[in-house]
């Protein structure tokens, strides 16, 4: 057998650690005038970009020099999808620290168990966000980290809580700064805390190597091509933005930031700029195709392409995101994922069939990523794969490089989700004979009524198929005699009416009579700031 470690080892020429920190260097070098970010008045090119990263960098390694240790440190911002949440996607990591974007719907005290969780030791805030700030200092007391504050122009100003503007930070931080590459790609590169809807959030760590992965990933389950123009939509404290930060840089593209992702922001940057990318859940869509006719015509026919995940897009939006001309890719993915990591990978020859067969199949979550390595519906005691029928519902297993590291500080809980190898989404789901996967409720999510199996989604996806349905949520509602049954929260469209009965009726002639809703509930839906639909608040109410 031939021997091939002796004299074969890492040497500086053949071997370096993957961070997505790499590809600024690239971009700037290669097109340096080319413009980088959009926002508002403000114009960076990727000259002037990788300038402020490394001014960041440089603050920030003296900055911790005083108040942290350096290398492993946790930097939190707290902010929307403006320029410095791009540049604090680079220039955190290469002071050597660690990147944890907070979401900006989040309250005091949530934010503050973060940041004591963390141990962050400085935080970058808008200044939008002062009040909360405020009551988050007042909460953490001594624990409370450097604050510096994110005065946007584009923004509606706030009080100012920190020791220094950011612009005056970048000043004191040196452009010709070299960056900290890690020496070993497994280190942690951001943190990204989950929801917390049923606890404490968790603190999921995502190392330099599944960012830089993923970054790639994106790139090619897309085909974006070089120089994509990517408006923000998606916010960026969500997983990171999907890893887009690193995606587009990579790329040399154009970073579009908005502050606020209403349709009309989308429609006019579309129009202005020549967007050719964007990513968003399902209620972007559903905010697109109810948008009033001027605005539509800005994105109509304009080649968009809309990568969208959070919950499976019903049939009928999907349909009309087509009837747009918006080329739509579906993705799933978790916080522990890096963001997507699933795709419904597309076939030249489905696009021959009828509108409603093609909006079935581009429902489906699909198939792995390229950079994703094992996909499975299994048993959720016994990891043994399902029949891939269709038909028979197991848990969704994940794994590969770009799973996260595991739970800050709660090893019980990675070993729980690691378990047996995969990783456990608690997503329920069923294999197609074709290999593609397609979610059929959360494991908290499905209805177990009278011992059958009601998924959520499916009737979700009828009720959005009623022209008068805007949106539409399913819980169970409890039932003395069934043990628990269908309980439909609906939203309509301006100016569209229909009654319970109605409703009801459009349900029993489209699907199995035991799965229609028995009750029916009227009024807004309460969401989460990336637009999911808060089902414990509408199981609260019950």
């Amino acid at each position: 057998m031939t021997d091939f470690t002796s004299g074969l080892g890492k040497t500086a020429a053949n071997y370096q650690a993957l961070s997505p920190v790499s590809f600024l260097g690239r971009t700037a070098a290669i097109w340096p005038d080319r413009l980088a970010i959009i926002h508002g008045a403000r114009r960076y090119t990727w000259r002037q970009t990788a300038a402020r990263c490394h001014q960041l960098a440089a603050a920030l390694t003296t900055a911790l020099a005083t108040h942290g240790t350096g290398t492993g440190d946790v930097i939190a911002i707290m902010a929307p999808n403006i320029p410095e949440m791009v540049e604090a996607h680079f220039g955190v990591a290469m002071a050597g620290a660690v990147l944890s974007t907070l979401n900006i719907r989040l309250d005091a005290p949530t934010i503050a168990y973060i940041l004591r969780h963390a141990e962050a030791k400085v935080l970058l805030t808008d200044t939008e966000f002062a009040p909360v700030i405020r009551a988050v200092l007042a909460e953490l007391g001594d624990d409370a980290p450097l604050v510096i504050d994110i005065a946007d122009s584009e923004g509606p100003g706030g009080e100012r809580l920190g020791v220094m503007d950011y612009d005056a930070f970048l000043e004191t931080g040196d452009p010709a700064f070299v960056p900290a590459m890690p020496g070993d790609e497994w280190s942690a590169i951001s943190l990204n805390y989950t929801s917390g809807t049923t606890g404490r959030p968790k603190g999921v760590v995502y190392h330099h190597r599944g960012a830089y992965l993923n970054a790639l990933g994106n790139a090619t389950t897309w085909s974006m091509g070089q120089h994509p123009v990517y408006l923000w939509t998606l916010p960026m404290f969500h997983c990171n933005g999907w890893c887009f930060p690193w995606t587009v840089t990579l790329l040399a593209g154009t970073h579009v930031c908005v502050r606020r992702a209403d349709v009309a922001a989308i429609a006019d940057a579309v129009a202005t700029y020549g967007v050719t990318h964007l990513c968003g859940a399902p209620v972007i869509m559903t905010m697109l195709l109810n948008a009033p006719a001027p605005v539509l015509s800005k994105i109509t026919g304009r080649g968009l392409a809309m990568m969208t995940a959070g919950a499976p897009p019903p049939a009928a939006v999907i349909e009309g995101m087509e009837a747009l001309g918006v080329a739509l890719t579906h993705v799933y993915g978790l916080t522990e994922t890096y963001g997507p990591v699933t795709v419904c990978a597309w076939h030249d020859e489905w696009d021959a069939q009828p509108p409603a067969e093609r909006a079935r199949l581009r429902a489906r979550q699909g198939v792995t990523s390229s950079v994703q390595e094992g996909l499975m519906v299994a048993d959720r005691e016994t990891r043994l794969p399902v029949p891939a029928d269709g038909t028979t519902i197991g848990e969704v297993f994940i794994r590969g490089n770009i799973t996260m590291m595991g739970y800050l500080k709660e090893p019980a809980a990675t070993e729980a989700a690691f378990e047996g190898g995969w990783f456990a989404t608690g997503d329920l789901g069923v294999m197609h004979p074709d290999s593609y996967v397609e979610l059929k409720d959360r494991a908290k999510d499905i209805i177990i009524s009278g011992g059958e199996n009601i998924s959520t989604i499916e009737l979700e996806t009828v009720l959005y198929r009623h022209p008068a349905v805007l949106e539409a949520a399913v819980v169970a509602a409890p039932d003395a005699r069934w043990g628990e049954v269908p309980c439909a929260f609906v939203a309509l469209k301006p100016g569209a009416s229909v009654t319970t009965e109605d409703l009801i009726a459009f349900c029993r002639a489209n699907m199995a009579h035991f799965k229609v809703p028995k009750r029916i509930v009227f009024g807004e839906l309460p969401k989460t700031s990336t637009g999911k639909i808060q089902k414990f608040v509408l199981r609260a109410g019950l």
